[in-house]
């Protein structure tokens, strides 16, 4: 695991699949879909490119109605592979954002099926892979615990939103410090 800070400047926000129909099944979904929402507002304070996904949209719908505005005009990637590099479309768009930014941030559903799936491919692709543990979470508590002592030990670095956040501002008083303040509180 790569022991330095995370830079803003090398890294990209994958958003997968908090979609409608899904949701509606997900263990703590109001926490999910508030900390994807704080990652979103990071990823655009710090200019961070985004990758939001969804599994089969046909079937599980949008994204949830409070997400759904915070990634319009963006690029949405449909899969039915449970890994999202493992789907031409988003592989592309991971490749095009290398080798200046080399560091995935994961959140989104299920931890032990998408998520974990995800981080495992982007290790594969020499991507250091970091999780919100807290923006994420599986239909059963015990497969949201399963998937992130499992991304552990493949040397993940799982950590809270708070910590993300907080490791790229860096200090208070900036402009983007101030911009995000209010989602904070």
């Amino acid at each position: 695991m790569e022991k330095t800070f995370l830079e803003a400047s090398r890294s990209f926000l994958m958003v997968i699949d908090p979609q409608e129909k899904l949701m509606a099944v997900i263990n703590e979904a109001q926490r999910v879909i508030k900390n994807i929402s704080l990652l979103t507002h990071l990823a655009r304070t710090f200019n961070l490119p985004i990758i939001p996904t969804t599994q089969y949209a046909k079937g599980l719908g949008p994204y949830v109605p409070e997400l759904a505005p915070l990634f319009e005009g963006l690029t949405f990637y449909d899969k039915v592979e449970f890994s999202a590099l493992k789907n031409k479309e988003i592989m592309e768009a991971v490749d095009s954002l290398r080798p200046a930014r080399d560091t995935i941030i994961l959140c989104g559903v299920e931890t032990h099926i998408c998520v974990y799936q995800t981080a495992l491919s982007s290790l594969l692709e020499d991507l250091r892979v970091v999780v919100a543990a807290d923006a994420t979470s599986s239909r059963t508590p015990q497969n949201m615990q399963y998937g992130l002592a499992y991304l552990r030990q493949l040397g993940v670095q799982v950590v809270s939103t708070e910590m993300i956040i907080y490791e790229f501002l860096e200090k208070a008083g900036t402009p983007e410090f101030k911009a995000m303040l209010p989602h904070l509180k």
